[in-house]
């Protein structure tokens, strides 16, 4: 078999995005509650580059890469503040039907699509519903 006569595949060439992709890429990542992987997934992009898109935009705007807590938020009027996010406590109303739980008493409420689930657990036995609720989650 003479092997000149095999073609081979051709190497892939890297591909080139344009400044306005990637600032718009990196403002969909800058969305509160939007995590990197999904907007990469999302755009046909792998997301450690995105990632690094993300910390070259923090870096050109003089910002340290700390926390994706600390992105500013994007605004509709046009380039998004510097101003960190902070946490604010809001003190919250309590619902009319809900009976509070007994001070000995943990009370679990989780739903997935259309399953609820309400459980009561002793308080004395909180490393076993820690145990349980793990194994639930997995």
């Amino acid at each position: 078999m003479n092997t000149s006569e095999i073609e081979l595949p051709s190497r892939r060439t890297r591909r080139r995005h344009a400044p306005e992709f990637r600032d718009r890429v990196v403002q969909a990542c800058r969305q509160p509650g939007v995590s990197i992987a999904a907007v990469a997934l999302a755009n046909g992009l792998n997301a450690n580059m995105v990632r690094k898109w993300v910390i070259e935009a923090e870096t050109r705007a003089g910002k340290t890469p700390d926390s994706k807590a600390e992105m500013p938020a994007a605004s509709s009027d046009g380039p998004a503040s510097c101003v960190p996010l902070h946490f604010l406590p809001l003190a919250m109303p309590a619902p009319a039907s809900a009976t509070p739980a007994p001070a000995d008493e943990i009370r679990i409420e989780l739903q997935r699509g259309a399953t609820a689930i309400k459980v009561s657990w002793p308080a004395a036995a909180a490393a076993d519903c820690a145990a349980w609720l793990r194994e639930l989650l997995r």
